[in-house]
């Protein structure tokens, strides 16, 4: 089923785009929701009276977004975590904890689900992610764990010989 995008969702598209769907997914989350529309002939022809107010505001979004880019790239955070013996933490660092972090220390307001993490954080030590800010446009974070920006410089290997400890911890609990 085609439809007409009415804003960015992650996967499919942006404002103003024609995708395909399933007509499950159209009628049950989109239509409902309302972030997409029919693609019929009469909204295809309003499309085309807005493109100029849609490329407009998707000016403005990249350029907010590559303004946020050089806001973030390359800056520390601090994330407090109570670390065990050998560096492996009680718990982990979850992505909220990051955007929280960004938030306080950098006075930037992030969602979590823009925080590319994979998989918590286990491990003490310096460690970088990726925040996804505006489609392709992604940022690069250092996150400390558990360590002084201090520490973080004589401790760089530190991660390394943490996960080879928790490698190790795990061979033996088989």
């Amino acid at each position: 089923m085609k439809v007409i995008l009415l804003g960015e969702i992650k996967g499919k598209g942006g404002e103003g785009d024609v995708v395909d769907v399933a007509q499950g997914y159209a009628e049950n989350y989109l239509f409902p929701k309302k972030l997409a529309v029919a693609a019929t002939k009469g909204n295809l022809k309003q499309l085309d009276e807005r493109r100029n107010n849609i490329a407009k505001r998707e000016a403005v979004r990249i350029e907010n977004a590559n303004a946020l880019k050089e806001t973030l790239e390359g800056k520390q955070v601090t994330v407090d975590a109570t670390v065990g013996d050998e560096g492996i933490l009680f718990g982990s660092v979850t992505a909220a904890m990051i955007a929280d972090a960004i938030k306080d220390q950098l006075d930037v307001e992030i969602d979590r689900k823009r925080v590319e993490l994979g998989k918590p954080i286990k491990v003490a030590g310096v460690h970088q992610v990726d925040v996804s800010l505006y489609r392709e446009i992604r940022a690069t974070v250092t996150v400390l764990v558990g360590v002084t920006a201090e520490a973080a410089e004589e401790t760089e290997e530190a991660p390394a010989e943490a996960a080879e400890a928790a490698g190790a911890n795990e061979e033996v609990a088989e």
